[in-house]
C-alpha cells in the first residue's frame, strides 16, 4: 500500500498549482486524507484534511486560498492552491486513514512529497 504525490513545481506569486495523489496496493478502506506541508527548518504542519463523505478542516493561512478535494472511486486526493504566496513553499506531503486490505491493520500512510516553490 503506497501514497503517491504529484503535481508541484515552481510558481509565482499569485500563481497556481494543483497537488495529486493516488493510493494504491491492498486498500480495504480509506477514511481521512490529508495535505501537510514542510518548509526548510520548520516542523511539518497540518494544511487541509477530508473526510470519507467530503467535509474539509483548513489551516487558517490557506482558508481561502487552498481547496481539498477527493475521488472516492480512485482513491485519490487533491490539493488546489491559488494565490500562492513564497511563504507557502514547502515539502507537500499527502496522508491517508486507511484499513490495509490483507493484514486488516488501520494505518497513517505518508506519500513520499512534492516539492512546491514560489518565487516573489
Amino acid at each position: 500500500v503506497q501514497l503517491q504525490a504529484s503535481g508541484g513545481g515552481l510558481v509565482q506569486a499569485g500563481g497556481s498549482l494543483r497537488l495529486s495523489c493516488a493510493a494504491s496496493g491492498s486498500i480495504l478502506s480509506i477514511d481521512s486524507m490529508g495535505w501537510y506541508r514542510q518548509a526548510p527548518g520548520k516542523e511539518r504542519e497540518l494544511v487541509a484534511t477530508i473526510t470519507t463523505d467530503g467535509r474539509t478542516q483548513s489551516e487558517d493561512s490557506v482558508k481561502d486560498r487552498f481547496a481539498i478535494s477527493r475521488d472516492n472511486a480512485h482513491n485519490m486526493v487533491y490539493l488546489q492552491m491559488n494565490s500562492l504566496k513564497p511563504d507557502d513553499t514547502a515539502v507537500y506531503y499527502c496522508t491517508a486513514m486507511l484499513t490495509d486490505r490483507m493484514t486488516l491493520k488501520y494505518l497513517q500512510l505518508w506519500g513520499q512529497g512534492t516539492q512546491v516553490t514560489v518565487s516573489s
